[in-house]
């Protein structure tokens, strides 16, 4: 049995061992570990005013995780814990991380005042992990005070990640023109900052038109424009520039009341998308119910049943689980 008193003391003296620990507990879908997962849950203080949730998204090439290795260093330096949640694809075989973040992001991950883990993606959250919002609790429970969510990537997965972080970053690569097409209006209107990438070398001039793209983009898209900043990790040009940036979008948020708005938004969501996951666990646990489901289920494959009519009568079966 988990020891959830001795777990969130080891988390609030910010033991790493600790964070890890509770992260993989909430992570699990044993019956007792989501009962000792709610309790430790239950049993975290409120969340600090000044802590930051960051999303970060953007394409593939797009350099998310090297130039976070650099962000989160300038955050470090600056005084601050940095967590990193690195949402990668599952693996298909044993459903675990494939990408090798601690790899990626190889200067951050040596810091003391830096915490990195990477979860796989989940179907059933637009491409984050399944359990994302508790994770981020966890972190700032530890003690950190930038817990900054990357994303797999331009999709489903920023409406996601958008409704449990405070500022939506995008990350766009140089020459983008015709990528540019290629990203969603939706993302485009949830991003908060943009920063053009990789403007060093022979992609500097490419990086500045790509910047004017997007702040033309924006203008169409947003009545309120996002900053967008061209950035370099290789040369650490407008890195600086762009945490001001997101600084100047927090201030701004704190200022219209917007912040503490979207945070009771994100606790309200999350606690309708467990009282969701419960139902259908209890549903599937009841034998009658789980065999009845997947009849239904059979009968829709099949086309002896429409999905609609099918999905309201599984919808009552998980109603009166």
């Amino acid at each position: 049995m988990t020891d959830t008193i001795s777990l969130l003391a080891g988390l609030q003296d910010g033991r790493r061992r600790s964070l890890a620990r509770a992260i993989t507990l909430v992570e699990s879908t044993r019956r007792d570990h989501l009962e000792a997962a709610a309790d430790l849950l239950d049993r975290l203080p409120p969340t600090p005013a000044t802590s930051l949730r960051l999303g970060v998204t953007g394409p593939p090439g797009a350099g998310k995780s090297t130039l976070l290795d650099v962000l989160g260093l300038r955050l470090v330096e600056a005084g601050h814990r940095v967590a990193v949640l690195a949402i990668d694809p599952a693996s298909q075989t044993g459903a675990g991380s494939i990408l090798g973040d601690k790899t990626r992001m190889a200067a951050l991950s040596t810091s003391t005042d830096a915490f990195i883990r990477p979860s796989p993606g989940s179907a059933d959250a637009g491409g984050t992990a399944r359990t994302t919002a508790e994770s981020i609790r966890l972190c700032e429970a530890a003690g950190h005070d930038v817990v900054i969510v990357e994303t797999i990537g331009v999709g489903q997965s920023e409406t996601t990640v958008a409704g449990m972080v405070d500022l939506m970053l995008l990350l766009a690569p140089p020459g983008a023109g015709d990528d540019l097409q290629g990203i969603k209006r939706g993302v485009m209107e949830l991003a908060d900052v943009v920063a053009v990438t990789k403007h060093d070398g022979d992609l500097a001039a490419d990086a500045r038109r790509t910047a004017s793209d997007y702040e033309a983009a924006l203008h169409l898209t947003r009545r309120r424009r996002a900053p967008v900043v061209p950035v370099s990790a290789l040369t650490g040009h407008g890195v600086d520039d762009l945490l001001d940036a997101i600084a100047a979008e927090i201030e701004d948020h704190r200022g219209t009341g917007a912040f503490d708005a979207r945070r009771r938004a994100q606790r309200v969501a999350e606690f309708e998308r467990w009282v969701e996951r419960d139902l259908r666990r209890r549903a599937f646990t009841d034998g009658d119910a789980e065999r009845r489901l997947a009849d239904l289920r059979e009968a829709v494959a099949t086309d002896r049943r429409a999905a609609r009519a099918a999905g309201m009568e599984a919808g009552a079966l998980v109603a009166r689980a």
